[in-house]
């Protein structure tokens, strides 16, 4: 039963994932707590499928406020899916959008992309960098080790990035095959990576209130307190954060 055996492939992934990766999660969550105490900003940024995971820490029930996620409409797969694998390609454009977005050197910088080639994530971890953010990469170095950078520097995220913590997906994400089918199908590196960027986050609130700063998060706006307190972060954080 394929079903069964992409839960068993997942089971094992994510256990690779806690127990291998736990000193870069740790890593992570230092320098998001660092950026939260300091009244600053996560930025989240990823194209097509990844910018699922900026949606996923922003304005959400349970979520950090100062969660920044960098939705750049030309690169979702709205209004023309093809459209965003174009754009991930193009050198020199998401360092101009980073340009119009609230930024400091005390923010840190997430980017998600599994195979780490194009230009757009390269684009946006080197101009966060001169910027003097930390940059953490989500990225599957099995992926990213079997291809060539899509970018004129000849890097890779990986390259440039001063956390990595590996996506333990397969080279071309999909883990499953049987007769009959030329290709390979079901991706891994959502859920894992959902399951990474609600663990980094859950290491960062922890971090924070242990050196006795809490920090703010949304409620579920469906509680009947919901509407208020989430109103008041919003006040508090929208000219901060460009989606709010």
């Amino acid at each position: 039963m394929k079903y069964l055996e992409y839960y068993s492939i997942i089971k094992e992934q994510l256990d690779a994932q806690f127990e291998e990766e736990r000193e870069n999660i740790e890593k992570a969550a230092e320098y998001c707590s660092n950026s939260i105490m300091n009244e600053r900003l996560v930025h989240v940024f990823g194209c097509g499928h990844s910018q699922m995971f900026a949606m996923e820490v922003f304005y959400r029930a349970g979520g950090l406020v100062q969660v920044n996620p960098l939705l750049i409409p030309h690169m979702s797969l709205y209004p023309k899916a093809k459209l965003s694998t174009i754009q991930e390609r193009v050198e020199g454009f998401t360092p101009v959008y980073l340009e119009l977005e609230n930024t400091d050197e005390k923010d840190t910088m997430i980017i998600v992309s599994i195979s780490g080639r194009n230009a757009a994530v390269v684009d946006m971890a080197l101009s966060a960098k001169s910027k003097g953010m930390k940059v953490i990469a989500l990225t599957s170095l099995e992926f990213t080790g079997s291809v060539t950078s899509r970018h004129s520097s000849g890097k890779l995220l990986k390259d440039i990035s001063d956390v990595v913590i590996d996506i333990k997906c397969v080279s071309g994400d999909a883990c499953l095959s049987m007769d009959g089918m030329d290709h390979k199908f079901c991706g891994t590196s959502t859920v894992l990576g959902m399951a990474v960027m609600e663990a980094i986050i859950a290491q960062t609130i922890e971090k924070c209130v242990k050196n006795g700063y809490i920090p703010p998060v949304y409620v579920s706006s469906n509680l009947d307190e919901g509407d208020a307190i989430n109103n008041e972060h919003i006040k508090n954080y929208k000219n901060k954060i460009g989606c709010l």
